[in-house]
């Protein structure tokens, strides 16, 4: 592949090496924030090099550079890879990006959702405690830690309530050895006395659906959905059936920072919610498809709210349009991220990958998302101490709708 740059001078390699490393940080931003496409990863077509448009300039420019440029510039691919960052910033597209070999190593284990830990869940309650909700089978489960656990210390240090949740979450993780793990000291949800257990750390693999029924309330389910994988739709279908089985009477669809993943999941996840009707409306090149909800879905009969945020992103914006689109819920939150193209993933024949922003999409009453997001039902402001205020009002709301206890 010849090497594409904009202007032939000796200051046009600057700007493009300083182009190519702030996209670079913008796409770890992005990427991190979650992409929503409809193909993992294709092959680059093999005609495609031979078929492209040349660039003359450019080896016009790098003769002249080889011949006249004072310092030593830097390393061929380098210039490449900064080269195809500068002609895919010229589209004005944060999501049509270039990765270069190593991070698209690392795309498949970002998206494996594994790490060295207990395995839990964390929540900030209303009253700002910090509850535990373990994964199943992991090793917080098998040491007897019970949904909705109150951490009071880790490893002797009482808990600080400034810490911030992720600041905590980082607390019960660790490398994955032998006599690696946390001492944590827990208060039980039913107001038993405290106890302090060592945890060993494992490799945890996260799920995509977490689910429970509410303390606050035990006729009401609560299921959170953290990202679309290839397993979601198996994974809800278990929290369906494990919360019928405790005669829940309502619904809380929590989508609070899930940043997307896949499209046909997204896809079923909202069919589990709607009867009949337009999920989604999705316009590519080749013109308009929409996507059909089918009958039968597993949770169509029960009064639900929906939790968003302004990381609520991409696929989880698809089914939070379309569940408010319908009427079957309204959405208590912060606007949402503002997500609704589709990428297609291209592996390049050094390893290196492209994301190819190849479509967009619409929520049933065709309101276009990208770069505007849901706005809420109800707005909440966050609460400053990190407790959990929207859980509270869904709570309260949905409350309203049942007979009393």
């Amino acid at each position: 592949m010849k090497q594409p740059y904009h202007n032939p001078t000796d200051r046009a390699l600057g700007r493009s090496l300083l182009l190519g490393l702030v996209l670079g940080l913008g796409i770890a931003l992005i990427f991190l924030a979650g992409f929503f496409f409809r193909d993992l990863v294709q092959p680059l077509p093999a005609a495609f090099a031979s078929d492209a448009e040349s660039y003359p300039l450019l080896d016009e420019m790098q003769s002249l550079l080889d011949q006249h440029y004072l310092r030593s510039q830097p390393d061929y691919t380098q210039r490449q890879y900064a080269a195809v960052r500068g002609v895919l910033g010229a589209l004005g597209d944060r999501f049509t990006f270039f990765i270069d070999p190593p991070v698209a190593a690392s795309e498949a284990d970002v998206l494996s959702g594994t790490y060295g830990g207990i395995g839990v869940q964390i929540q900030r309650t209303e009253a700002g405690e910090i509850a535990l909700f373990p994964f199943v089978d992991s090793p917080a489960a098998a040491q007897g830690i019970a949904n909705g656990d109150i951490l009071r210390a880790v490893n002797g240090t009482p808990l600080d309530p400034a810490l911030s949740q992720d600041a905590i979450d980082q607390l019960l993780r660790g490398e994955v050895k032998e006599g690696s793990g946390v001492e944590i000291t827990v208060k039980r949800a039913d107001g038993g006395a405290e106890f302090t257990v060592f945890i060993p750390f494992a490799v945890i693999n996260v799920p995509s659906v977490t689910w429970r029924v509410l303390t606050e309330d035990e006729r009401i389910g609560y299921v959170q959905v953290l990202r679309f994988t290839a397993r979601t739709p198996d994974e809800l279908t278990t929290a369906f059936t494990d919360l019928r089985a405790a005669n829940i009477t309502a619904l809380v669809l929590d989508l609070r920072n899930n940043t997307g993943g896949l499209l046909q999941e997204s896809i079923q996840v909202a069919d589990q919610f709607i009867d009949t009707g337009a999920i989604v409306y999705q316009r590519d090149r080749n013109g308009e498809r929409t996507f059909e909800g089918t009958s039968g879905g597993g949770m169509i009969d029960l009064p639900m709210l929906v939790l968003v945020n302004n990381m609520t992103a991409s696929g989880a914006e698809l089914v939070a349009g379309a569940l408010r689109d319908s009427g079957r819920a309204i959405l208590i939150g912060q606007t949402t991220f503002g997500k609704g193209t589709v990428q297609q993933i291209f592996t390049l024949s050094d390893q290196s990958s492209m994301h190819i922003t190849s479509a967009e999409w619409f929520t049933p009453s065709r309101q276009p998302l990208d770069a505007v997001g849901l706005t809420p039902d109800i707005p909440m402001i966050p609460d400053a101490t990190g407790r959990d205020v929207e859980l509270g009002e869904a709570i309260r709301r949905l409350q309203d709708e049942l007979q009393p206890i």
